[in-house]
Formats: structure tokens, C-alpha cells, sequence
């Protein structure tokens, strides 16, 4: 079979470096796993970011840029120097606090690897290191113009402050490649949009038991509030509406004078996402309990990933593995949301879940599979340069 990846790199050669450089893949994982960067602590991801540029100044010779946004700092390498063409999409953040490594160190035992951030998505990201360095080194610096590599320091946090980075990186792009993990190493094609809300109840504070009537009760106005916002939910059109956090009051025998409540919205389609938007913002203009307030804080956080946006990158994707002898991916679609979401919703032609094949996102048990990483690194070596060359 004549390869479609470029005239001067065969499928076999791919397969066959990704394989060779699977101890140095390991080793890196091991070396991001093992500097905690918990989302929150701003110090500790700048100093994610500057080891990671470190090592891709160590692997690819190249001086990344790190650019800070109001407090969090992100990494962007870009090769060429024209308009990025293809953008390889990571964060180096985890939602695991600090200490986490005392108790769930880096390891390697019975073909897994374990370890904060080893399935969410650090692996992911060093594979796009290593697929860069693969073909670098088979075609030359030169083949690279036009890739960009951004690594930012929010995802799971809502991205933003990196948002608007990574839509203008990608907005002339022709391709962005998501560097997300995938529990069965399915690609993902679709994905639901996001809210995030966070609903602040104000009344007036008095002795509960002496004089209850001069109280204004927040916590009441959330209770009788929560059921006006579960039913904003269409379980027919794939919208759900959850309030998670939940928080009233002060003493026992205080009347609530605030109380508030986060919200997760998710929805297939934009239209939905507004939808429950306006439906909120109007719920706070009808307080439950007289003379209390409400207030709406946040709103639509990412967009929906439609199909649309995923279907030809996976065409080249099933290809491309075909090629390579590897087993045709499958495609799916997931409630979750990810930096993908901006790019697509902008329509972007993006594809998600490239990185680690495992489990356990945000979980204890979180954990890559080892024989998936050499296999997936040279099938996205593939991806980039057929998107390069055209």
C-alpha cells in the first residue's frame, strides 16, 4: 500500500520509531507526573510550564513561548512562521491537589501506568511531543512549518483564561488535534456544550428562635428555587441541568441571610445551551421568598462539538490507521466537554481523544494502558504530517 502520510515517510517507519522511542515516552510521563500542578495553585502550574518547555527544548530543540494570562501560564511552540495550520491541543493542569503523588506515585507495573494525571491528560500530552520529534526527525525542521503545539494551565478549571488563546491559535487552522484521553480508544466526534453557573441568594439575618419573622431566609429561597432549576432539563433533547455544590446559612440559630448553589448545564446543540441561559437569568428576577435577591453569576462556558466538525479528520484518521495496521478506530459521543469545544464551535475541523487509552479520569483509579501509547504516538505522527503536506 502506497502511504498517504508523505512521500518521504513510509507507515512502517512510523510504527517502528514510536516503538523505539517508548522508554523516552515513559520517562517524560514519569518526569510531568511527578511535578504536581494541582488547576488552582498558580506558582505550580508556571513551574509545569517551564519544565515542560524545558523538555521540548530537550527533544525538539525548539524554544517554546510562555505566555501568561491574567495569572495562569501557558506554553505555545510554533514551528514556521506563517499562520498555524495544525494545532496540537493539551493542558498540563490536573484537578489533583498537592500530596497526591504520597499516596499515587508515578509507576509502571503489568503493562499500566499510573499516576496523577496519567490518563487526564498528561500521557496525551507528551505523545504529542514525541509524534512532533518523530517526524522531525524523518523529514527535517522544515516539514514541521505551520504546527503549533499549545499546552495551557486551566482546562479543568473552565479554561478561562486560555479561551481566547486557543481560538486564535487555531483560527486559520485546517486541522486541531485534541490530545484528550479515551477510556476504550475510541476518537471522540461529538461532544455536548457546557454552563457553569453559580446562583447567590441574599435575605436577612435574625435569631431563629427569638424573632424568626424579621429574617429574610436565603436558604428557603434556594430550596424552593432548586426544583424551578432541575426542571430547565430535556432528557429528550440530551439537556441536563444538575445543581451540584450547595451551601446555606452560618449558625443553627441563625436565619440564613445567604445561601448559593452551583449549576452544570450540558447540551447537544447552542440553541439548548441559551435556552436554559435565559431560563436561569429569569428565574433571579422572581425571588422565591419576598424581599430576597438573586444573583446569577457565569453562563455558557464552551459550545457544543458537532459531528460535523469531526467527520472528515476521522475519515483521514481511519485511513491512516489502516495504513499503519492498526485496527480502524471507532468514533463516539460524550457528554464531557474539552478545550475542543472551542475550536469546533468555531468550525474548526477538530478531532478529540488522541492521547491515552486507559481509565479513570478525576478517579483513583486513573491509569494508562502501556501498549496503547507507542501505537496512538505514530498514528498522530501520521495525522500531522497528512495535514501539513496538503
Amino acid at each position: 500500500m502506497t502511504s498517504t502520510t508523505s512521500s518521504d515517510i513510509q507507515p512502517a517507519d512510523l510504527i517502528e520509531q514510536a516503538a523505539e522511542r517508548l522508554p523516552d515516552i515513559l520517562a517524560d510521563i514519569e518526569r510531568v507526573i511527578s511535578l504536581e500542578t494541582p488547576s488552582s495553585d498558580k506558582e505550580a502550574v508556571a513551574a509545569g510550564a517551564r519544565d515542560f518547555a524545558d523538555l521540548l527544548r530537550e527533544r525538539l530543540g525548539a524554544e517554546a513561548e510562555l505566555l501568561e494570562i491574567e495569572d495562569t501560564t501557558h506554553l505555545r511552540l510554533r514551528f514556521g512562521t506563517g499562520p498555524a495550520r495544525v494545532v496540537l491541543l493539551n493542558h498540563q493542569d490536573t484537578v489533583w491537589p498537592h500530596g497526591t503523588l504520597e499516596r499515587i506515585p508515578f509507576s509502571t507495573e503489568d503493562g499500566i501506568l499510573r499516576g496523577p494525571g496519567s490518563f487526564d491528560m498528561l500521557t496525551g500530552a507528551i505523545m504529542s511531543v514525541h509524534a512532533t520529534a518523530i517526524l522531525r526527525d524523518s523529514l527535517g525542521d522544515g516539514a514541521l512549518g505551520g504546527l503549533s503545539i499549545l499546552v495551557t494551565g486551566d482546562e479543568e478549571i473552565g479554561s478561562l483564561t486560555s479561551s481566547d488563546l486557543i481560538r486564535a491559535e487555531a483560527a486559520d487552522a485546517g486541522a486541531v488535534f485534541v490530545m484528550e484521553a479515551s477510556a476504550d480508544g475510541a476518537l471522540k466526534l461529538e461532544r455536548k456544550g457546557t454552563s457553569n453557573y453559580v446562583l447567590k441568594f441574599s435575605g436577612k439575618a435574625s435569631h431563629a428562635g427569638l424573632e424568626p419573622e424579621k429574617g429574610i431566609n436565603a436558604g428557603m429561597a434556594l430550596a424552593l428555587t432548586l426544583p424551578l432549576v432541575a426542571d430547565l432539563a430535556d432528557a429528550e433533547a440530551g439537556t441536563t441541568v444538575v445543581p451540584t455544590v450547595i451551601s446555606a446559612g452560618t449558625t443553627s440559630n441563625t436565619v440564613p441571610a445567604e445561601a448559593r448553589v452551583d449549576i452544570d448545564v450540558r447540551a447537544k446543540t447552542a440553541a439548548e445551551l441559551e435556552r436554559v441561559d435565559a431560563a436561569i437569568r429569569s428565574l433571579a428576577e422572581k425571588p422565591q421568598v419576598e424581599g430576597s435577591r438573586t444573583e446569577v453569576l457565569g453562563g455558557i462556558n464552551r459550545p457544543p462539538f458537532e459531528r460535523e466538525q469531526s467527520a472528515a479528520l476521522f475519515d483521514r484518521a481511519t485511513a491512516l490507521a489502516g495504513e499503519l495496521g492498526l485496527p480502524a478506530p471507532e468514533g463516539v459521543f460524550v457528554g464531557g466537554a474539552s478545550d475542543g469545544n472551542f475550536t469546533a464551535g468555531d468550525g474548526i475541523p477538530t478531532l478529540d481523544g488522541l492521547g491515552a487509552v486507559g481509565d479513570g479520569a478525576h478517579a483513583e483509579h486513573e491509569h494508562a494502558v502501556i501498549d496503547e501509547i507507542a501505537p496512538r504516538t505514530a498514528l498522530l505522527a501520521a495525522l500531522i504530517a497528512d495535514q501539513l503536506k496538503g
